[in-house]
């Protein structure tokens, strides 16, 4: 008994061990990772809203129903590619530095997009421009195989742990914000240009505004300074490795290398990564329904107009907008796996009624559908960046959220478009999409019964993060009254050793309301008692050797120290309880 109380006791915080966040920085590592995500969503957007217009240009010699299937399929490979591209930066993340990565995956992200502009058309070199067309796609995706995973990374380690939700849900503010202005952009020239004039040469225009986004990303990225998780992290790498040569521990210098990281990702966390693919599949599902394929499929699939599609998609976008901050302030207070398995079940119950509702037709009911689906989709979004990080340890926090996301996103989240219309068109039902997010939220739901809450909880692997000195003071002040507690427990426990101990505060049981003095029988040993002196702020609870019954006297306030073990006081206003502390 003695060794396993030893185990459970936790070592008392100092104040090294608690880190107080540097309110500018936090700022700027929100700000240039939140513009990565606007950068890799402003070409999601634009691709989306210009399929139909692709598919004439780069593939003009099939049905319509063919033109979109092969767009999707071209925005499809994209993902095929992503677990490469986890796999490459992952890791390598995890090495060499979070901000290193990010910019590499900023540059590569931004000039494939920026290119896309300049592609031949297929009536001018033929077969070879969808090839060009794919080769831009696939650099696409490789390099935002390191994106989301090391951004929501970054914010998660510079982020207080009381804010780590509302801080993370900027990310994914980016993404709708990418995604609102290409999209919008999209419908600007549809308006101005019509649609001869787009599939002439307006689909240009947005890929190259790319380019200068992703030079102000860049900037910024280069500006940024390493979190001080992973700083700590590898000061404690270069202190092991310090005291002993690399060639006396191959074992640990395999550990230590990329395939070594890979391995143990999947040997020894693999609950943790089945979990974060659940989660993922749950939200990109229900993100790439919404923002790639619900233009389409109302466009192509219910015969609306381009300009109608358009408009209620992008004012989807615009209220997830305003509501994502929201809802990640909402879950530092309620908790991440409450908001998960609510939209979850939120998610199997109404995906139905929402397409429903878009199949209606005109502009009334199809925007009340799409209000509930973008309800539905904030509750994912603006969780998702404070959850999946506190999943994984420091070590290995950028390569296991990597590889675990970019599987789920390629494999799920990234072919939705793909596989809901070639459904569509397979089996004529219009009701697809909606079972299809059905599915989606009951595999969420199972992934959010075995997720942990994280809320306000420190990263694993790293110390607590505040936001103030005041707070860092008051963290330790509390940490080291709760390692006496437990020292004072496994006292009283060798004291005491066949008898039955509350371990905690949070286990002690409710003693009536009495007025005057009350006295009871306590677990603690045969003729031991409680003594409750109601009418006082306090309540003290006595604790008594064990001796003959009937012989303890009457107590009025203070204690026989040579009969008494412990005496507990607890302030309780009115109420009265008994206090195991």
């Amino acid at each position: 008994m003695l060794r396993t109380l030893l185990r459970r006791r936790k070592k008392a915080l100092s104040a090294e061990d608690v880190t107080v966040a540097d309110r500018p920085q936090v700022r700027k590592a929100v700000t240039a990772a939140a513009l990565g995500n606007t950068m890799e969503w402003f070409d999601f957007g634009v691709y989306a809203y210009l399929a139909g217009t692709l598919g004439k240009v780069f593939f003009p010699s099939s049905s319509p129903g063919a033109q979109v299937v092969s767009t999707f399929a071209t925005f499809a490979a994209a993902f095929i590619v992503r677990p490469l591209g986890g796999l490459v930066f992952g890791p390598l993340g995890d090495r060499v530095g979070r901000q290193k990565v990010l910019a590499a995956t900023m540059i590569m992200m931004a000039a494939s997009t920026f290119a896309v502009g300049f592609l031949p058309t297929y009536s001018a070199v033929g077969f070879l421009a969808p090839i060009l067309l794919l080769v831009c796609r696939l650099v696409q995706g490789f390099s935002t195989g390191g994106e989301y995973a090391g951004a929501t990374t970054y914010i998660a380690e510079y982020a207080p742990d009381k804010r780590r939700g509302f801080l993370g849900s900027w990310l994914d503010f980016g993404t709708f914000v990418g995604y609102s202005l290409g999209s919008g952009l999209v419908t600007v020239l549809t308006l101005v240009l019509g649609s001869d004039g787009l599939e002439d040469w307006g689909w240009r225009i947005p890929f190259f505004v790319a380019g200068p986004l992703g030079l102000i990303g860049l900037y910024m990225r280069m500006k940024l300074e390493e979190t001080p998780a992973f700083k700590r992290e590898a000061a404690y790498a270069h202190a092991q490795a310090s005291g002993k040569r690399a060639d006396e521990d191959p074992v640990e210098q395999a550990r230590q290398s990329g395939r070594g990281r890979v391995r143990e990702i999947f040997a020894r966390h693999w609950e943790a990564v089945l979990i974060c693919m659940g989660l993922v599949l749950l939200y990109n599902v229900t993100n790439y329904m919404v923002t790639s394929y619900l233009p389409t499929y109302m466009t192509v699939t219910l015969g609306e107009s381009d300009t109608t599609a358009q408009l209620l998609v992008l004012g989807t976008m615009l209220l997830v907008v305003l509501l994502i901050t929201t809802v990640g302030r909402t879950s530092d207070r309620w908790g991440r796996r409450p908001m998960f398995m609510a939209g979850s079940i939120a998610l199997i119950a109404l995906s139905y009624p929402a397409f429903l509702l878009i199949r209606e037709g005109g502009i009334l009911l199809p925007a009340f559908g799409c209000v509930i689906l973008g309800v539905l989709l904030v509750m994912f979004a603006g969780t998702a960046a404070a959850t999946l990080p506190a999943l994984f340890p420091t070590r290995i926090r950028y390569g296991a959220l990597s590889i675990a996301y970019n599987l789920s996103v390629s494999l799920f989240g990234g072919t939705t478009p793909l596989f809901a219309s070639a459904l569509v068109e397979a089996t004529g039902n219009k009701m697809v999409p909606a079972y299809y997010l059905m599915v989606a939220g009951a595999i969420g739901l199972l992934s959010t019964f075995f997720l942990h809450e994280t809320a306000g909880r420190p990263l694993r692997g790293s110390g607590p993060m505040v936001e103030t000195p005041e707070q860092a003071r008051t963290l330790v002040a509390r940490s080291r009254t709760a390692a006496g507690r437990q020292a004072r427990d496994i006292w009283v426990r060798l004291r005491h050793p066949h008898a039955r101990h509350p371990s905690s505060d949070d286990e002690c049981r409710a003693v009536r309301e009495v007025p005057g003095l009350a006295r009871r029988r306590t677990g603690l040993a045969p003729g031991s008692f409680d003594l409750v002196l109601s009418d006082a702020p306090y309540v003290a609870t006595v604790y008594r050797r064990r001796r003959p019954h009937g012989a303890a006297r009457a107590w009025e306030g203070g204690a026989d120290g040579r009969d008494v073990d412990r005496v507990c006081a607890r302030r309780t206003g009115r109420c009265v309880y008994a206090a195991c502390c």
